[in-house]
């Protein structure tokens, strides 16, 4: 390979040279089958095998293995200075890109010992907090202007001495609501004297605040509390609780930054503020993170199996260029229904009271009950609350214990009769179980209640959680009415902690100044009756036109496991053939194989049966089957399963299709099918114009690839993986088509672990690879072409994680160029995507047809970076889909690092375009297609890995972004 124009900081136009390192492989391995997979030079593999080539359609992708990672931390040379210091001395003439590069300086490790198998010996370092996301390099401009409403709320603050102080309880407690009681029992004891008439506020742990200094700096206090657990509060217990100055707000930082003359915002300033205004609310609510809930907002319904969802409402502080506002909004969320335990039990499983639980069912109601609260209430008025800690496995009937010092021992049933006259009626069913194995204490189910406002924090099922949107989902009109009745109905501006603090909240939304940006055109092929397409609120149909690149499909056939006729699966699969063809790919009429009803039972059989068939007919001329169509049982919950099989150990692009969906035969729907199919068998659906044109800045005036990356994790209250998954555009200019990776990691870590890796391996040496190292191989592959600059989109990122999440992978995307050629460091712009977010935006007139869609809502394209984003910093919200129902939410968009120096006009358009090239309909969608392509990723990879992993550090390539 040649190294022509090769050398600079930045990269030239020659190709990647091969790896000096004797021992490491060349840069471009053939194509090769890992485990169970097959593949040729430079082709894809199939199964779980590697495949050499980039595919032909997002993504078409093989797997490889890499083994469970043992981290060890990169740190900066020792000449280059920390961050801290280098602020400390005033060089602030240092960009945050020269101060990235100097940490980012490539060093290979020093080869280890070698090892009887592969271990990974280097990552990216820790953290630095100096590093700061690049100043907003001006507003955008483009697009026709108009107002809309977003839910802040204005904040003023009073010139006041914030004082903070550090809470010390003992005994320690954990609990928040036993701490503010304590705290609450402080203040109504000695607010008038050794408080100095001062009101404090508290975070339930280990900070208060005052408006002001309290008489002293360091105090012990005696409170005495009775039990909470009981009803009879005659029992008291004794803490002892130690206030000691700690610090102070700095109201005037506050203000500098809100000004733009201060870089670095004061978060213990906001987050006291924030405490003073959590306050009252957190008094009188069931809190949850940033939420509070409570019966009396309204609205309480049931979602099933012993749960109900709760109104509530969301708020939160924060810095923005009009200054302090609140973000308001509405929340809800699933709690326990105050019920007999027996009650919930018969929901929860939904069986009859009067059967026995099986060991199966005990299990369930463990999960489910585990650490919830009940109140017994079996000795009339005297009423004490227990913890739940576990079931036990055997009856009520069967369980005996001593009663006396003799040893005499009842059984539970016996006891409860004798002592309470209480006759037990569910003898036969396992008892509660609180306290501890030593000292466990037996409860029967009949005779406890569970405790009013308990959120339930494990996963919901799917019918619960279309039970609490019905419940929610609000049109904008009737959204922006609710938030504004919340906020008035909190009467913050009377609040005494408020007053105290001398805080003022404006009581209405605020007006911005928004743009609505025009869609792109899109360029469809030559043989249709409509070459362009102009995007019509978001969407378009696919009527006259012709896909730009159909694919092929010559061998497929249909699984049914429904209970639908075989006329109406050859009805389906008729139409679905005839779409294909009329809409630009070339499919054949018949099937390699007879099309087959398969009861669920048989689900892996026939699946394998399909693929043997394929070798059979197909193998010997070295063709196989290029899609499998999946009519799925009526009964959920086998998706993943087909997918896993399919994907992982047959190597099968497979088309999933609901019964209910196919029974209809709707021409639309058919057409959605035909668009995923096409781009699960190589085509393209469509392209931007200004792409084919290079009109699109930043993109296609030089190679440019385009990442999306995501970390999902499990269910709360899993132990399982968490999976990363990181996509990259392999088509330039059309930046269309993506390759996708996927990689299991520590449980939580939101840190993507695999981005770059370098290993020892007995027999090969030193081993480069990772992630971004993959996807720009195969970008080159594809391409012929290295990238010159990269636009990484990073979903599910806090903003708490910004700084280590940055340094981070910035630092993985580096080496993983470097290991390319020597010096290549292409400019990279990092972008941080938010969904999860609470801020709104609404209409300034609801129902004009040139502010709102067909919902409601704001129109698609439109993008706000003034007033309520923040006061220093490039971040903008889009709302770059029309909405269906309920309130759109806009995504935000935040810029950690920018090499690339993007207009604000620039990256808002390319944004917003890039959302009209979503392979899978014709409608623009609310998140960047890389970010959302990674979710999807991360999402299906759970399917392939849960039965499949116990470790984390696997990688496997995925299939197809078409489902």
């Amino acid at each position: 390979m040649s190294r022509r124009g090769g050398g600079g900081r930045r990269g030239g136009r020659g190709d990647y040279p091969r790896e000096q390192h004797p021992s490491v492989a060349p840069a471009y391995p053939t194509g090769g089958g890992g485990p169970r997979g097959r593949g040729g030079p430079g082709g894809n593999g199939r199964g779980r095998g590697g495949g050499g080539g980039a595919p032909s359609a997002p993504p078409a992708m093989t797997s490889q293995r890499a083994p469970p990672p043992t981290t060890s931390y990169y740190s900066p040379p020792a000449d280059v200075p920390s961050s801290s210091a280098a602020a400390a001395a005033g060089s602030s003439s240092m960009s945050l890109s020269q101060e990235l590069e100097q940490r980012l300086t490539i060093r290979d490790p020093t080869p280890a010992a070698a090892e009887p198998a592969a271990t990974l010996i280097q990552s990216a370092p820790a953290s630095s907090k100096a590093l700061r996301p690049p100043a907003r390099p001006g507003f955008g401009k483009a697009g026709r202007t108009c107002i809309v409403r977003a839910n802040h709320f204005l904040v003023e603050v009073a010139d006041k001495s914030i004082c903070h102080y550090d809470v010390a309880i003992s005994p320690e407690s954990t609990s928040r609501v036993r701490n503010r009681r304590i705290i609450t029992e402080l203040v109504r004891m000695h607010k008038d004297g050794i408080l100095g008439r001062r009101l404090p506020v508290y975070d339930g742990q280990k900070s208060l605040y005052t408006a002001g200094p309290l008489p002293f700096t360091e105090k012990a206090f005696v409170i005495k509390l009775g039990d909470e657990e009981k009803t009879d509060k005659t029992r008291e217990k004794e803490f002892k609780v130690t206030i000691k100055i700690a610090g102070q707000a700095d109201v005037d930082h506050l203000r500098n930054f809100l000004r733009g003359r201060q870089m670095d915002a004061p978060q213990e300033t906001i987050q006291a503020l924030d405490i003073v205004l959590r306050e009252s609310p957190s008094a009188n609510y069931v809190t949850s993170s940033r939420s509070f809930f409570s019966p009396m907002f309204g609205h309480k319904c049931d979602i099933g199996e012993g749960l109900e969802c709760w109104r509530g409402y969301f708020q939160s502080l924060r810095p923005t260029q009009m200054g302090l506002s609140l973000n308001a909004d509405i929340s809800a969320t699933s709690f326990y229904k105050p019920v007999i335990v027996v009650e919930f039990v018969a929901e929860y499983l939904k069986i009859d009271t009067m059967r026995s639980l099986s060991d199966l069912d005990r299990i369930k109601i463990k999960k489910a009950l585990r650490g919830i609260k009940v109140e017994a209430m079996h000795n009339g008025n005297s009423r004490r609350r227990y913890r739940i800690t576990g079931i036990t496995s055997m009856p009520m009937s069967e369980i005996r214990f001593p009663v006396d010092e003799s040893g005499t021992e009842l059984s539970v049933v016996q006891y409860f009769r004798e002592r309470y006259q209480c006759y037990l009626k569910h003898v036969s069913w396992p008892c509660l179980q609180a306290g501890s194995d030593a000292r466990p204490t037996y409860l029967p189910m009949e005779v406890c209640r569970i405790v009013e406002g308990q959120r339930f924090t494990k996963k919901l099922n799917d019918r619960q959680v279309t039970s609490i949107l019905k419940a929610t989902c609000q049109r904008p009109q009737d959204r922006e009415r609710s938030i504004l009745e919340m906020v008035r109905l909190n009467k913050f501006n009377d609040d005494k902690f408020v007053k105290e603090f001398g805080i003022r909240i404006k009581n209405e939304f605020t007006p911005v100044e928004a743009r609505v940006l025009p869609p792109p055109r899109l360029k469809y092929h030559e043989s249709g009756r409509e070459k362009l397409c102009s995007p019509n609120v978001g969407q378009w149909n696919m009527i006259n036109k012709r896909m730009v690149n159909g694919g092929t499909v010559e061998h497929w056939t249909c699984l049914s496991f429904s209970r639908l006729r075989g006329d109406e699966i050859n009805r389906f699969c008729g139409g679905l053939v005839d779409m294909c063809n009329n809409i630009g790919m070339v499919f054949n009429l018949k099937p390699f194989v007879g099309i087959r009803a398969v009861h669920p039972d048989s689900m892996e059989r026939a699946l394998r049966e399909v693929h043997n068939q394929s070798l059979n007919c197909l193998g010997k001329s070295g063709r196989h089957i290029q899609l499998l169509i999946i009519v799925l049982p009526e009964k959920s919950g086998h998706y993943g399963r087909i997918k896993r099989i399919c994907e992982t150990d047959l190597g099968i692009v497979s088309q999933c299709c609901l019964p209910k969906h196919v029974a209809r035969l709707n021409n639309q729907y058919l057409e959605n099918v035909a668009l995923k199919i096409n781009v699960k068998v190589g085509g393209r659906n469509t392209v931007l114009e200004d792409a084919l044109h290079n009109r699109i800045p930043f993109v296609t005036d030089k190679p440019t690839i385009i990442f999306g990356a995501d970390v999902t994790h499990p269910a709360p209250g899993e132990d399982a993986l968490s999976i990363a998954a990181v996509v990259a555009s392999i088509d330039w200019p059309e930046v269309t088509k993506y390759k996708g990776l996927v990689s299991a990691q520590q449980n939580r870590e939101e840190m993507i672990q695999d981005l770059f890796k370098v290993t020892q391996d007995p027999q090969k040496g030193t081993i480069r690879g990772g992630m971004i190292r993959e996807l720009l191989l195969s970008f080159y592959k594809a391409t012929n072409q290295k990238p010159h600059r990269i636009i990484f989109y990073r979903d599910g990122v806090s903003e708490g994680q910004f700084s280590q999440v940055l340094l981070h992978e910035m630092t993985a995307i580096r080496k993983a160029c470097a290991s390319l050629e020597e010096g290549y460091l292409p400019p990279t712009t990092f972008v941080v995507v938010q969904k999860r977010h609470h801020t709104r935006l609404f209409p300034e007139v609801h129902g004009s047809r040139d502010l709102t869609d067909r919902s409601g809502n704001i129109l698609p394209g439109t993008v706000v970076d003034k007033k309520i984003c923040h006061p220093t910093e490039f971040d903008f919200f889009l709302c770059s889909h029309a909405g269906i129902q309920g309130t759109s939410r806009p995504t935000h968009y935040h810029v950690l690092f920018d090499e690339n120096h993007f207009s604000a006009d620039d990256l808002q358009r390319l944004t917003n375009n890039l959302c009209y090239t979503y392979a899978r309909c014709t409608r623009s969608v609310s998140v960047v297609p890389p970010a959302y392509y990674a979710h999807l990723a991360a999402f299906r990879a759970r399917y392939y890995m849960e039965s499949d992993l116990s470790d984390g550090g696997s990688t496997f390539i995925w299939k197809d972004f078409g489902e």
